[in-house]
C-alpha cells in the first residue's frame, strides 16, 4: 500500500497544480524526483509533525489541496492539537494518509503503535475515513479525496486481504447475525466464520459508517470487526440502530498494551484479531 501511496501521489502532483505534498522526514527520499519537479509543492519540514499540519494548513488556506504523510502516531497522535486548530477550527481540507496502523511496526515499540487514531479523530467533526484492505483500493480512494476539498484520513497497513473489493461489498449473505469486517480485517473475518451461517459486510471508509446498509442487514445480532481500538465504531452502530433491538459485539486492539514487540502478527494474534482469535469471540457471543 505504501508503494502504491508513492506512485499515486507522485502522479496527482504532476497531474494537479494545486496538489500539495507535506512530510515530516518519513519517507521524503520517495518523492526526491516529484521534488525536483515540484520545489514549490512538496515540502520536507524535518521532524516536527506540528509543523507539518501548520503548513498544510496555510496551503489549504490559499486554496491548495494538501496531502500529508506520516506513521499513525506522528500524524494524528501527536499532531492532534493542530489537526484539530489548523483544520477543523479553520474549516479547511486535507488528506492525511498514515502507514504503520495500529501495530505494523510492532518492531519499533510503541512509539511507532496508533490504535487509538481513528477514535482520537471520531472527537472531531467531518471527517471522512478510509482503510483500504487491499493496495488496489489505494488509487481510488486517494484521488477521490484529493479530488475535494474536505477532511480526509487514508489509513494504509501492510496487512491486507487477498483481494480488492468495493465498499459495501456482501461477501457472504446468509442470514443473521451479520459480521462487519473493516479494511485488512476481512479475510481473517471469512477464515473465522468459514463454519457459520453469517452474513459478511465488506467496508473500507468507515467514516461515514452507511447507516442504510446496517439497517438492511441487521435484524438482531452485529460483530463488528475493525483493526484498530475495539469498540471504535460502537456509537455509530448504535445510533444506526436505535430503534430495533439488536445485540452488539466488537472486536478491535485491546486497551492493554503489548510490551513485546515481535511482528504485527503477533499483535494480531494477542489482540484476538487473527483467524482463530475472531472464531473464538464470535462463536462465544452467538452461544451466550
Amino acid at each position: 500500500m505504501r508503494d502504491v501511496f508513492y506512485d499515486t501521489t507522485t502522479a496527482l502532483l504532476d497531474e494537479d497544480p494545486r496538489t500539495a505534498l507535506v512530510v515530516a522526514d518519513i519517507s521524503a527520499s520517495a518523492f526526491d524526483d516529484a521534488h525536483r519537479r515540484h520545489p514549490d509543492r512538496v515540502f520536507n519540514v524535518g521532524i516536527r509533525e506540528q509543523l507539518m499540519a501548520g503548513v498544510a494548513g496555510g496551503l489549504a488556506l490559499t486554496g491548495m489541496r494538501p496531502i500529508l504523510h506520516s506513521y499513525a502516531p506522528f500524524l494524528i497522535d501527536r499532531a492532534y492539537e493542530q489537526i484539530k486548530l489548523d483544520f477543523g477550527h479553520q474549516d479547511t481540507g486535507a488528506v492525511l494518509v498514515s502507514i504503520g496502523a495500529s501495530y505494523d511496526a510492532a518492531a519499533e515499540g510503541y512509539t511507532h503503535q496508533s490504535p487509538g487514531d481513528v477514535a482520537l479523530l471520531d472527537t472531531l467533526d467531518g471527517w471522512t475515513v478510509h482503510v483500504p484492505g487491499h493496495r488496489d483500493e489505494v488509487p481510488e480512494l486517494l484521488r477521490s479525496a484529493a479530488r475535494t476539498d474536505e477532511r480526509v484520513y487514508v489509513r494504509l497497513s501492510v496487512q491486507e486481504n487477498s483481494r480488492s473489493h468495493r465498499n459495501g461489498s456482501v461477501l457472504r449473505r446468509d442470514g443473521s447475525p451479520v459480521v462487519v469486517a473493516v479494511g485488512p480485517m476481512l479475510d481473517p473475518v471469512l477464515a473465522a466464520t468459514r463454519e457459520m451461517a453469517v452474513t459478511v459486510l465488506y467496508v473500507n471508509t468507515p467514516r461515514p459508517l452507511d447507516p442504510a446498509a446496517l439497517r438492511e442487514l441487521v435484524t438482531g445480532e452485529i460483530v463488528l470487526v475493525e483493526p484498530y481500538a475495539a469498540g471504535t465504531s460502537a456509537h455509530l452502530v448504535s445510533e444506526a440502530l436505535r430503534d430495533r433491538p439488536h445485540r452488539s459485539l466488537h472486536l478491535g486492539a485491546g486497551r492493554a498494551e503489548v510490551r513485546r514487540y515481535g511482528t504485527w502478527r503477533d499483535h494480531a494474534r494477542v489482540h484476538g484479531l487473527d483467524a482463530a482469535g475472531l472464531q473464538r469471540s464470535i462463536a462465544d457471543f452467538l452461544s451466550a
